[in-house]
């Protein structure tokens, strides 16, 4: 858990990782977005508005994925005080509430075709709303925080607490009567073709990657800026 704790060894590690996930990320999300909006069969109900889930899935995955990597940053930071996951969960703050959104605009463009309008109050769409908001309210708290290299424990505590929401997002349409479609996807298979389910897949591991080259990116943003401000302070005080 502490072996990257260092963050001279985590940036060794961190800088090629950047560039491979950024370069395999986008050959894939390029490849699958391209073959799933251009190239993939129509749904024989919903036609040509199924294209947009090749974007919509992936980026609502990742807008809980990302929200669950801050619980568990915050979770490191608070038990186990690792110096580094605060910063990690700064880091992710921003790309996660922009695939919310991404999340939240591509759903209302596949729900103007399927259920004839932008926006309904379902528990699904609702629920993923609240996650946004959460995103803004942490991205404040953080900004708020007194420690600009990573977050007060106050902010910590509210990514764990936020993650709540998570399990609710998953289960929505299990529990309330929801116009959103259930899972196609579980752990005891899937109920979607091959033909769409193969490039949905290629786009989420392209977006996943390129979300992961955005957080380490600002990782290391995030620690140069700490390392100039803390010299900065040095000259200063001499």
């Amino acid at each position: 858990m502490h072996a990257f704790a260092n963050p001279t060894r985590f940036l060794t590690l961190a800088k090629p990782l950047t560039m491979w996930f950024l370069a395999v990320g986008l050959v894939l999300a390029i490849f699958g977005s391209t073959y799933g909006l251009l190239y993939a069969p129509a749904d024989r109900l919903m036609g040509d508005s199924v294209r947009i889930l090749y974007i919509h899935v992936p980026t609502v995955w990742l807008a809980m994925g990302g929200w669950t990597a801050i619980a568990i940053a915050s979770i490191m930071q608070i038990v186990w005080r690792h110096p580094l996951a605060s910063v990690a969960a700064r880091a992710v703050a921003i790309p996660g509430a922009a695939f919310t959104a991404l999340g939240l605009i591509t759903g209302s463009i596949w729900a103007r075709p399927t259920w004839g309008t932008w926006w309904v109050w379902d528990g699904r769409v609702t629920s993923v709303l609240v996650l946004f908001f959460l995103y803004l309210a942490y991205i404040a708290l953080a900004n708020a925080s007194g420690d600009k290299g990573g977050v007060s424990r106050v902010t910590a505590i509210f990514g764990i607490v936020g993650a709540i929401n998570i399990p609710i997002i998953n289960r929505s349409v299990v529990w309330w009567n929801s116009l959103h479609q259930p899972a196609s996807i579980t752990v005891s298979g899937s109920s979607i073709d091959s033909a769409f389910l193969w490039p949905l897949l290629v786009n989420v591991i392209g977006f996943s990657l390129l979300f992961g080259a955005i957080v380490l990116m600002r990782m290391r943003t995030i620690l140069a800026e700490t390392k100039v401000e803390a010299r900065l302070k040095r000259m200063a005080a001499e």
